[in-house]
């Protein structure tokens, strides 16, 4: 009984030293990526013209890779060097497999506080987790990781070099690097219009919207599904909540993005139908986190900046490499209104009762995020030009770690730009972190208050 713990605890102290306090040990270690890539950024080897890069700059594009958001201030296949894209290919790496392992670790962690009886449940719920081992953990986030990395670059760089002309090395080095940042949920790509120039060719939109719906899902769901593929029924709670809500965002961002630029000629107008059904399809899967576009997003209408905010605002899957609240914390807020509406005291979902801690950890995240947006929004049209669709666009952008932009990232002051940087690390680490420290912080009671019922709306 005593030494399966220890081995435990002892694989958790290597892999996080506080483990008891581990929000201070993911903010301090993804701190020093982000300034370890400023550093190797700013040196003038790092540009295209040998020149020293500016530090905000240089900043902006360390934190925007580490938090695998994809936001740019400079154009990454011109400005940057073939040592800078490395750089920058390699900190969006570490912080795409950082964030799946410690998303997965810190579950792990919050199970491990549950209980034996609860914790045995949790097991069975969710055996993809293997509760006992972080290493084989670890070891499963890295190689899922770099199968699915592997499998998309191959595809991509053959696709170059056949049907684009690439030579066989700009095939593979392109094929690598969008594959990299396509699966990781970073919105970088080498090319200054990002995939415009593959609008109407399936093999490369499809490819990569598949890449980043598959990062998009989370390491649990991935081999979960992968171990269950024969028996859907088995599936966890969490897995068919992921599964299903992203089906359902993916068909109401295609329907709605679709609908709104079929006939504008700045966009998608001026395309035969399966090119716009293929251009919706992409711009409906990139808002999740994918950051990427092949249309041209500081053209479209006003009704799909807004559908994409929101998307972008819900984000993917927990324990992934996108960003935003989730879309389990959405679908489970969605639960407990349904619960409020038929007037049920406690919230049932798939044959499980929701714990009201839950319930709260999931308001808490999304309103905290909701007001994080409000202040940057409010903050940046007081200090820009900007109107507030991009300004609102800019934001959640950044909150969420996307990566899309209307074209104004650019043409942001540098204290604007430094606001950008600090809010995608926030928006990276904050939901991850404070989601731990929520469920990991249990504070019982020895007393309960009087009973009152304020009046509510």
């Amino acid at each position: 009984m005593d030494a399966r713990p220890r081995s435990w605890r002892s694989r958790l102290r290597r892999l996080l030293p506080t483990a008891g306090r581990p929000a201070r040990a993911v903010v301090a270690g993804f701190a020093m990526a982000v300034g370890v890539g400023t550093a190797l950024l700013s040196l003038p080897v790092a540009a295209a013209s040998r020149e020293s890069t500016d530090f905000v700059h240089a900043l902006f594009t360390a934190t925007s890779a580490v938090s695998i958001t994809g936001l740019a201030v400079v154009d990454t296949g011109s400005h940057w060097s073939t040592f800078g894209q490395v750089v920058i290919l390699v900190l969006i790496q570490a912080g795409g497999l950082g964030i799946m392992t410690l998303a997965s670790i810190l579950g792990l962690l919050v199970s491990r506080r549950l209980g034996l009886g609860m914790e045995l449940t949790a097991q069975r719920e969710t055996r993809s987790l293997q509760l006992g081992d972080v290493r084989r953990v670890v070891i499963g986030v890295i190689r899922l990781s770099l199968l699915f990395e592997v499998v998309i670059a191959v595809v991509l760089g053959a696709r170059l070099l056949i049907a684009y002309d690439y030579s066989p090395g700009d095939a593979v080095y392109s094929g690598i690097f969008h594959s990299v940042a396509s699966f990781n949920n970073a919105g970088f790509s080498l090319h200054s219009d990002s995939m415009t120039r593959f609008v109407a060719d399936p093999w490369i939109s499809l490819t990569v919207s598949l890449a980043v719906i598959a990062g998009g899902l989370g390491f649990p769901v991935l081999f979960e599904v992968g171990r269950r593929l024969r028996g859907p029924h088995r599936w966890s709670m969490h897995a068919k909540i992921t599964l299903g809500a992203t089906a359902l965002l993916l068909l109401i961002g295609f329907v709605f993005i679709t609908a709104s630029e079929w006939r504008n000629e700045h966009t998608m107008g001026g395309f035969g139908v399966p090119t716009k059904l293929l251009a919706g399809f992409f711009a409906a899967v990139m808002p999740r986190s994918g950051g990427l576009n092949s249309v041209d997003v500081g053209e479209m209408t006003s009704a799909s900046l807004l559908v994409q905010d929101v998307l972008m605002f819900i984000g993917g899957g927990s324990g992934s490499t996108a960003g935003g609240i989730k879309v389990t914390t959405f679908a489970l807020l969605a639960f407990v209104i349904v619960a409020e509406i038929r007037g049920e005291p406690t919230v049932h979902v798939m044959g499980r009762r929701l714990a009201s801690s839950v319930q709260r950890q999931a308001l808490t995240v999304a309103l905290l995020s909701v007001g994080l947006v409000m202040l940057t929004t409010i903050t940046l049209l007081s200090i820009t030009p900007f109107s507030l669709d991009e300004v609102l666009f800019e934001s959640i952008s950044a909150v969420a770690t996307v990566g899309l932009s209307t074209g104004i990232t650019a043409d942001l002051p540098p204290i604007a730009q430094v606001l950008m940087s600090a809010l995608m690390f926030i928006g990276r680490l904050g939901p991850v972190t404070l989601a731990a420290a929520l469920a990991l912080r249990d504070r019982p009671r020895r007393y309960e208050l009087p009973e009152e019922r304020p009046i509510v709306g």
